[in-house]
């Protein structure tokens, strides 16, 4: 009689500045739309988890904010101490950066991976975009350089490439362990949560270069009554300006967003669901400590 496999459990930590895919990895090694994802930098804000059972296998991922330089605002601060947090108490780190790219916050995000003390990955993410592939060998030469220890492995999250790779070989660094998570969870987070977080995406990816960064969801109530879900969505910015470009020429923009928010809610849900949105001017919410802890953006 053979031994059946020892169960593995461990944390994975998901690291990188803003906009190199690290959302867009977790939702596919998870097979379905869990962070949010769009083309404007710093749309993730809060750590969140993402939990893979595979038989014996458990790794929960941490999805964290892109580490950035622009640190004046409260907001700002929260999310690079909430990226730097999820270093600390995990069992491997995966570090994302784009094809041969390499910026000041990717050098910034560097210098606090190379303290790592356990099994640490590199991600090349975007490959299949690499026009010039003569390009990449001294670029992977040089960050093996600057990174002795750890394995370095080329990948597309968007095209789902090599994930397989990339998920062996964080299986074989998790520590054997009891599962931390029952096997059909794959979240941390409230349906509350991940309700106002699609919105938020859908708000970034409708308005891009015209959105500024003070925008928040709050949801203020979410109700199952007989087969449909009711949720309603305060949407605050800072300025009656703001407000405008949201609900855009006779409320068409709005009517988009909630319509876009609603499709993605019912397929994560699994359930109809009625959705409305309302926009309210809070000045000044993203330098305001105390704002933000009410609205769920933990110790600052």
């Amino acid at each position: 009689m053979t031994d059946s496999p020892a169960t593995r459990c461990g944390y994975v930590a998901i690291v990188g500045r803003p906009n190199v895919g690290k959302s867009t990895l977790l939702n596919h090694i998870l097979g379905q739309k869990l962070a949010i994802t769009s083309r404007k930098p710093q749309t993730t804000r809060h750590n969140m988890l993402g939990i893979k059972t595979e038989g014996a296998v458990q790794a929960v991922y941490v999805d964290t904010p892109g580490m950035h330089k622009n640190s004046d605002k409260a907001l700002n601060r929260y999310m690079n101490k909430t990226a730097s947090a999820a270093l600390k108490d995990v069992d491997v780190v995966i570090f994302v950066v784009d094809r041969t790219k390499w910026t000041e916050e990717d050098q910034m995000v560097l210098e606090r991976v190379q303290y790592v003390t356990g099994p640490l990955i590199v991600a090349l993410n975007k490959t299949d975009r690499i026009e010039d592939k003569s390009a990449l060998m001294p670029h992977l030469s040089w960050l093996q350089e600057q990174l002795p220890n750890a394995q370095i492995i080329p990948i597309s999250a968007q095209q789902g490439h090599n994930l397989e790779a990339l998920e062996k070989v964080i299986a074989d660094h998790l520590p054997e362990n009891e599962h931390f998570f029952p096997e059909d969870q794959i979240t941390d987070r409230s349906s509350r949560f991940l309700a106002a977080e699609l919105v938020r995406e859908k708000i970034m990816r409708q308005l891009g270069a015209e959105l500024p960064y003070q925008i928040t969801v709050e949801i203020e109530q979410f109700k199952q009554q007989g087969k449909t879900l009711h949720i309603h969505a305060l949407i605050l910015v800072e300025r009656d300006g703001q407000k405008k470009i949201i609900i855009g020429d006779k409320g068409e923009r709005i009517k988009r967003i909630g319509s876009d928010a609603r499709r993605d809610m019912e397929v994560l849900f699994d359930s109809k669901v009625m959705l409305n949105l309302w926009v309210k001017v809070k000045g000044g919410w993203s330098d305001d400590e105390r704002a933000l802890r009410s609205l769920g953006y933990g110790d600052l």
